[in-house]
């Protein structure tokens, strides 16, 4: 069993990597947002105080996102590990994690901010279903036509070049200094980089598990 945080930019690849990783280790993806987008469709009474702050457009505090991650840690079965992506955001958070679960080590993606842009850029989605394509390695047979639900596809406002090196700086402001705050605990760095456009998901996937067996937690 091995509790894990994923710390990656947007567009590193994190979904991508960690859906990947529940597949070869014995892991529970907990991804906040996804959690309270569950809550929210199912109207658990939790899920209808996240829905308020959401509707009007303000961060969810803490103290409710930690009940959110306590009552979800809680259910995932003895012996399984997680993987934890988007949580901690701020040290306060981190330090609250401290009280409820011991990690044992934090995957740290290294992306190059080019690449990150390319892929975002690139990024369309589908207003139906949405499902996502990339019109430079996953593109739809048909052009911006969804090849699950025939939607039609668009791009995000915000996967925009601009608009993504603003949200590179504001991830990089916001983490650095959660990994400095890891480091000086002493829990191990798993760093995996990618370099290329082209590297696949697979090749960064056996890069971390490495890291892992090195450390003896796999």
């Amino acid at each position: 069993m091995v509790n894990l945080i994923i710390f990656g930019a947007p567009g590193s690849g994190k979904g991508t990597y960690a859906s990947r990783l529940l597949s070869r280790l014995n892991l529970e993806v907990v991804a906040t947002g996804d959690i309270f987008r569950g809550m929210i469709k199912e109207e658990t009474p939790l899920g209808l105080k996240v829905k308020e702050y959401v509707e009007n457009g303000l961060l969810v505090p803490d103290e409710i996102t930690l009940e959110v991650l306590k009552q979800y840690l809680a259910k995932i079965p003895k012996g399984k590990g997680f993987l934890l992506d988007g949580y901690p955001r701020t040290i306060e958070q981190a330090k609250a994690l401290d009280k409820i679960a011991k990690i044992d080590a934090v995957i740290h993606l290294i992306v190059s901010d080019w690449i990150i842009i390319e892929r975002l850029s690139s990024r369309r989605i589908c207003k139906n279903c949405g499902a996502i394509y990339n019109m430079l390695y996953l593109k739809p047979k048909r052009d911006m036509i969804c090849d699950k639900c025939g939607g039609p596809l668009y791009q995000r406002e915000d996967d925009v070049p601009e608009v993504i090196k603003r949200r590179i700086e504001v991830y990089e402001k916001q983490t650095q200094p959660l990994l400095e705050y890891y480091r000086e605990k002493g829990v191990p760095f798993v760093e995996a980089k990618c370099e290329k456009l082209e590297t696949p998901p697979e090749t960064v996937v056996e890069e971390i598990i490495k890291g892992l067996e090195k450390l003896k937690l796999v």
